[in-house]
């Protein structure tokens, strides 16, 4: 039994400040995006959202998004705001002569997470994850459940109302993404992670289908040869350490001292107690054996059941 099980149902909404949005406009931003992310930008459809990463050549993640259209030529992708100024410059360096216009426009939106009843408020009945619902100028985009908890992200024009619901904090609604099993990548674990590592294959963020992207075959590789050694699991963690989790993080196995297994990708406080989070580590270490958090003597972790099935080596 998971700890996650006694906490009571959270509903209400609270604003993403943690999260900006990169803005793609143009006859040519669809085709400039299929070039440059693991999603196949051209085939997803207007009522569709989707995970997605940009890699550098050696398949590492530099940042990742919850992408989606708000038309066929006006595309989205929130991101971590605090990797989002360096990916906007890294992006625009591969513009080029496209027809395609990339800007930061995280002041242009309202970022808002939805939870529980708050989302019956705005939208008519529960979706699949990944569904992307329009509500006249607003986009509503179904996400992962976590903790058994339905997810929404809202956005919308700035001058918009702000949906109705009462405020949640920011840190339950990290702890209900960590019980996603979904992290995004943030400025401590950049490039830190092939797709795979964080389990982005198995939850619709990389397409094995599409055409030519950086590091598209290191992260094939990965998928193909059977060589994925690592992937992300949740742990729960009590507060008797002497070091904050924090994301970027060693984690350690009791058969090696020395050298880390894993490393934190996201973390948040438990509301029963302790913390939970996101660690991308061995396989081989996650399926036995004490883990400890910072070091050898670190806070204990127990491995959690992830929500969601991993998609086996192909």
């Amino acid at each position: 039994m998971t700890m996650t099980r006694s906490v009571p149902p959270i509903s209400g909404i609270v604003k993403l400040t943690h999260l900006g949005i990169i803005r793609a406009v143009g006859e040519d931003a669809v085709k400039f995006l299929q070039g440059q992310l693991t999603q196949d930008v051209a085939q997803l459809e207007l009522t569709q959202a989707r995970l997605a990463a940009f890699c550098n050549a050696k398949g590492r993640m530099q940042a990742s998004f919850v992408l989606f259209k708000r038309s066929p030529e006006d595309v989205l992708l929130v991101c971590s705001r605090d990797l989002l100024a360096a990916t906007l410059k890294r992006l625009s360096m591969f513009v080029m002569r496209a027809k395609a216009k990339l800007s930061d426009a995280t002041d242009d939106f309202l970022l808002y997470g939805l939870t529980g009843t708050a989302i019956d408020k705005v939208a008519s009945s529960a979706q699949p994850a990944w569904t992307k619902v329009d509500i006249d100028d607003a986009n509503l985009i179904f996400l992962y459940p976590g903790a058994g908890q339905a997810r929404a992200m809202w956005c919308a024009p700035a001058d918009s109302r702000v949906p109705e619901g009462e405020f949640i904090d920011l840190e339950m609604w990290n702890w209900l993404e960590v019980q996603s099993g979904i992290a995004m990548i943030s400025q401590p674990v950049f490039e830190a992670f092939v797709p795979q590592m964080l389990n982005y294959e198995s939850v619709g963020g990389v397409n094995f289908k599409k055409g030519c992207y950086p590091g598209q075959e290191v992260v094939a590789r990965s998928q193909f040869r059977g060589t994925l050694k690592r992937r992300a699991y949740i742990v729960h963690g009590s507060d008797h350490g002497a070091e904050p989790v924090h994301i970027g993080q060693e984690v350690f196995h009791a058969s090696d001292t020395e050298q880390p297994c894993g490393l934190v990708a996201a973390c948040a406080a438990n509301p029963t107690g302790g913390f939970d989070a996101i660690v991308s580590m061995q396989t081989s270490a996650a399926s036995g054996g004490a883990l400890a958090l910072g070091g050898p003597h670190g806070t204990a972790l127990r491995v959690l059941p992830l929500p969601y099935p991993l998609l086996d080596d192909i």
